[in-house]
């Protein structure tokens, strides 16, 4: 293998988690690069390409099994260049071959495998393969053969197959839009379309496997809020119900898994994401504020604490994600027997906690293990104990922290540490709405020094750069960096009124325009003018497991727009909605994250101004009267000077230096009358529905 040995090698130079663990292979992997594509071309040699990334079990099954298999390997060295992508660090590779597997085989996974020319065309595709003929898929050594012998012997079919799958990658992706753009009904038509989809019994939407949908629930909480709805109130608080009792929610440390294997949500893959964390915080702080119930606000807290205590770095960055293995087991980290849970708590205070949380000798799960999960409300448990609810959640709380404590002593699974910058401002966001709804300074702390840390550190001369990692900033920033990084900025302005975050948004914003916007006007491109160019050219609307990186530059257009009059920014984000308009009512659930956007777009916009000292009593008030309802669909400044007045023209003449600090509520360019009562701002805002 050129300089390097079979047991180091060229993933070792590299940073990402992921390519690290296959830099012991005997596969002589490559990183995405020329150097690989040059091989490939020089030898005439197909590419391998293999993607995953660090928490994911499927890809660590598929190494055992193949890629630290010295014949597999051997066949993969003589008969292909084999290229390693963490899809985290390029979501561009990523986008264009999963797309090009979903056209090949009608669905898409990690690991995925993709089998091209040199010059990148892929003619083959799949996810996992087993080393042997299994569960309905072609062992791996049997699948090289076949496409080696056809590379060699059956060229012209193979690049038959390469042209027909460039056809579909390069088809235009959703020509300039003529579509009105949309009324009320079309909010209505997602929302019976999720009712339809919705299960009663369980919560959530669709059958198993079950994914939490975040975007989905905030859609349904905004749709309640100005319809009064009822349903779909029901349908987000039964989700987030069931969410919270099952085992998709890590009861011990807080936190959810990547998404439930069950209809029940009781048996998750183990992985915890970062942008799952991110999107489930909002959506408690959000049902929160919409339904005072506390329970919400815990689980949020819960979750938020656990990236604190174990997904912030020491400069201040969130790290990527927490593995669903740990020695090699999926899920041996949380599960418990009952022998486990006596040997913490003892015999009677163990056995009441299995109780509640359904520890059987049977178990729920593998190998007589049990995830956590409540089967009975507090009150139930209280009454069948004979004890009083607080003294049953004082019980509950205890005996969680005493096995949390005895759960560190497991063997952790994997942390992936790099810090991506699209994450970030992820989680930056949930860390804002959570200071300003349960005003804890803790939140705000975290989203302002993660934002510094991203300030400082990954965005070089202006620039922004996707991964930081082990002192390394690198890899030019993508479209949805920019799109979830905008809000988050925005978001840290709104609660701190610092101008500093609100000049940043505004010069992400520019810099999105001007590299990724596509001058036909149907959206952004994920990949930029001076980015590497693909062999197609992918553009994210579908809003998946996170929101699509258009949902999200929507919704920073739109915010930006209300908040600092950019008519710029206000056209390109109706012209993205006309554009998408057409899909919206044919498939609305698939972009449940843009209807956010939608949403806001259709109005009413609130527009509040605080004329007040940054440090006031008063202007606390008064902000906490914004705060800690729930109205989404609200921009909010301080008037402060001539500096906010130059960026933001709607505070200019409501600064206020001596008394009382006042408020202002404007909707459409009409304003109420100014108070300084807080009871009189919330009662106004409230009012303003559509």
């Amino acid at each position: 293998m050129s300089q390097h040995s079979p047991h180091r090698n060229r993933l070792a130079d590299e940073k990402s988690p992921y390519l690290l663990q296959h830099a012991a292979n005997p596969v002589d992997w490559y990183p995405w690069g020329d150097e690989a594509f040059a091989k490939a071309k020089a030898e005439d040699k197909p590419i391998f390409l293999s993607v995953g990334y660090a928490t994911c079990h499927w890809c660590h099954v598929m190494e055992r099994e193949s890629f630290e298999d010295t014949a597999i390997a051997d066949v993969l060295n003589r008969d292909f260049v084999s290229i390693k992508v963490d899809r985290e660090e390029r979501p561009d590779v990523d986008a264009v071959y999963m797309e090009a597997v979903q056209s090949l085989t009608g669905q898409g996974g990690w690991p995925m495998s993709v089998f091209m020319t040199p010059d990148r065309r892929p003619f083959f595709g799949g996810t996992y393969f087993p080393p042997t003929n299994r569960y309905g898929r072609p062992g791996f050594p049997q699948l090289l053969a076949q496409l080696a012998d056809a590379w060699k012997t059956k060229r012209d079919s193979v690049l038959q197959s390469a042209d027909s799958v460039m056809q579909h990658l390069q088809a235009p992706k959703g020509a300039p839009g003529q579509s009105d753009l949309p009324g009320p009904e079309v909010l209505t038509g997602a929302y019976r379309r999720m009712a339809a989809e919705f299960d009663r019994f369980f919560g959530g939407f669709g059958a198993a496997p079950k994914f939490p949908r975040p975007h989905g629930i905030r859609f349904l909480l905004r749709y309640h809020g100005t319809t009064g709805e009822p349903n779909a109130l029901a349908m987000a608080t039964k989700t987030l119900d069931s969410m919270a009792d099952g085992g998709i929610y890590d009861h011990l440390g807080g936190g959810f898994a990547r998404y439930s294997t069950d209809a029940e949500w009781l048996v998750p893959h183990f992985e915890k994401m970062l942008y799952d964390n991110a999107g489930l915080a909002q959506a408690y702080i959000e049902a929160y504020q919409v339904t005072g119930n506390e329970r919400y606000a815990t689980i949020a807290r819960e979750t938020l604490d656990y990236v604190l205590r174990e997904m912030t770095s020491p400069q201040g960055g969130f790290f990527s994600a927490e593995d669903a293995d740990s020695e090699g087991v999926e899920g041996k980290y949380y599960v418990w027997t009952p022998t486990d849970v006596r040997a913490v708590l003892g015999e009677v205070d163990g056995d009441n906690f299995c109780t509640f949380y359904d520890v059987t000798a049977k178990g729920n799960f593998e190998h007589g293990w049990s995830i956590l999960r409540r089967t009975m409300t507090v009150e139930a448990f209280a009454e069948r104990l004979g004890i009083g609810v607080r003294e049953a959640e004082q019980f509950l709380a205890q005996s969680r922290e005493a096995l949390r404590l005895a759960r560190n002593l497991r063997i952790h699974p994997l942390r992936d540490d790099k810090v991506l910058a699209a994450w970030n401002g992820m989680m930056i966001s949930a860390m804002a709405q959570a200071y300003q709804a349960l005003g804890d300074i803790r939140y705000l702390e975290a989203a302002r020094k993660a934002a510094t840390f991203v300030a400082s550190e990954m965005m070089p001369a202006g620039g922004l750069l996707r991964r930081y990692r082990d002192g390394d900033a690198a890899i030019a920033a993508f479209q949805e960096d920019y799109a979830w990084l905008i809000p988050a900025f925005l978001d840290l302005y709104e609660s701190t009124f610092d101008l500093q975050w609100l000049r940043l948004a505004k010069q992400l914003t520019e810099t999105m325009v001007q590299e990724f916007w596509d001058d036909a006007g149907t959206g952004f491109w994920l990949v930029g003018r001076h980015q590497e160019t693909m062999v197609s050219q992918p553009k994210d609307y579908y809003d998946g497991a996170t929101a699509s990186a258009n949902s999200m530059a929507l919704m920073g257009l739109l915010r930006l727009a209300a908040l600092t009059g950019d008519t710029d920014a206000q056209d390109k984000a109706e012209a993205m909605i006309r554009r998408q308009t057409p899909q919206l009512e044919r498939q609305p659930t698939a972009y449940e994250a843009f209807l956010m956007g939608v949403h806001f777009w259709q109005g009413p916009v609130k527009q509040v101004v605080i004329g007040g000292r940054p440090d006031g009593d008063d202007t606390a008030a008064l902000l906490r009267a914004v705060w800690q309802q729930y109205h989404p669909n609200t921009v909010l400044a301080l008037s402060d000077g001539a500096e906010a007045e130059a960026l933001i023209p709607q505070v200019t003449g409501r600064h206020v230096t001596d008394g009382q600090a006042m408020a202002w509520v404007c909707v459409e360019q009409t304003c109420q009358l100014p108070t300084s009562e807080p009871k009189a701002l919330a009662d106004a805002l409230a009012l303003i529905t559509r």
